[in-house]
């Protein structure tokens, strides 16, 4: 065992051994903490974006070292691939959109969310003073940007156009990619956007005076999940308790206090040095929107759910809907350290 052990540690165990062999007394127990678990944790998008903060600030104070956990974050190619690596044991957790097992699972991706970080959606309707909309109704004929047709946010936008006795053929939806999207927005070659709150300020701090649509209006979809598959849930549920837990820790200081956090964060992500301000506002959008009013952090609404899987059923998305048991599980939600 020793040869785990690190130079600090190993000294002053050995030299108690000396003092044990030498003196004839009895040896005290000594606690020496194992390795650190090694962990790849598969985010859909690069981890340099704002969406990301809650893992992010998890890493930079410590909440996955406290569970004696190392991770290492890997970008995958969106969440629906976040949720293919996971269910094919090529990583063991992942970040994706509660949405997401619906996807999957009904093409055979055994995963769950394991938790759901809020009780909002991640999706946020756009436009700007002076576009005439005020209200879902009023995007009939309209253009607006999308991150892409396949994308989470372009689906939570045909279930707000649904909601508003709309479809999607009545709104000229372009997809532009994770930067086109606030981009064109912001340029007012759009007149609304379907994104998520780091889009919004994006477009603000490039001078556009931002509105979001009334959040009553919208489809609750949901917000960003942590997903994990049935084997590893089944085989070490401790493993995925100890990672939700660290993560929900880097979700609470954002929801305590998004000025510290922000100025946290930047020390995680440098390139966003001198854009604390800008950060705040981000994790304010987030606190308001997305994160609030979750009577347990971390769990997800079973009925929310079961509205949004008809929903996905219902536009075509899937071909059938899963049993709720099979796309979640609050089993890891509500632990304290």
């Amino acid at each position: 065992m020793t040869r785990f052990l690190t130079t600090a540690l190993r000294r002053p165990l050995l030299a108690a051994l000396a003092t044990a062999a030498l003196g004839g007394g009895a040896l005290l127990p000594a606690t020496v903490q194992a390795a650190p678990e090694e962990v790849t944790y598969l985010l859909p998008a690069p981890p340099n974006s704002p969406a990301f903060a809650p893992w992010m600030l998890a890493q930079q104070n410590g909440y996955y070292a406290d569970e004696n956990i190392k991770v290492t974050f890997v970008t995958a190619r969106g969440g629906v691939d976040v949720a293919k690596q996971i269910g094919a044991g090529n990583a063991v957790i992942g970040g994706a959109i509660g949405d997401t097992p619906i996807i999957v699972r009904a093409n055979g991706v055994p995963v769950k969310a394991v938790a759901v970080l809020g009780a909002g959606s991640l999706t946020m309707l756009s436009t700007y003073e002076g576009s005439g909309i005020e209200s879902v109704k009023d995007l009939k004929g309209k253009t607006m940007t999308v991150m892409a047709y396949t994308d989470t946010t372009y689906y939570a936008l045909l279930g707000s156009l649904r909601k508003a006795g709309l479809n999607k053929s009545d709104v000229q939806a372009q997809a532009a990619g994770p930067t086109g999207v606030w981009q064109l927005f912001a340029g007012k070659k759009a007149e609304a956007m379907a994104g998520v709150p780091d889009w919004v300020v994006n477009a603000e701090d490039a001078g556009l005076k931002v509105k979001l649509l009334p959040r009553e209006q919208l489809f609750q979809s949901m917000a960003q999940a942590i997903l994990a598959s049935d084997e590893v849930i089944k085989k070490n549920p401790e493993l995925i308790k100890r990672l939700v837990r660290a993560t929900l820790r880097g979700m609470q200081d954002i929801m305590k206090d998004p000025k510290a956090a922000a100025a946290t964060y930047v020390k995680a992500v440098p390139a966003y040095a001198g854009k604390e301000a800008s950060i705040e506002r981000v994790f304010n959008l987030y606190n308001q929107y997305v994160y609030a009013n979750q009577k347990v952090l971390g769990q997800m609404d079973e009925k929310r759910l079961d509205a949004v899987q008809k929903f996905y059923v219902d536009e075509g998305i899937v071909a059938k809907a899963q049993p709720l048991a099979d796309l979640y599980t609050n089993q890891f939600t509500g632990v304290a350290r």
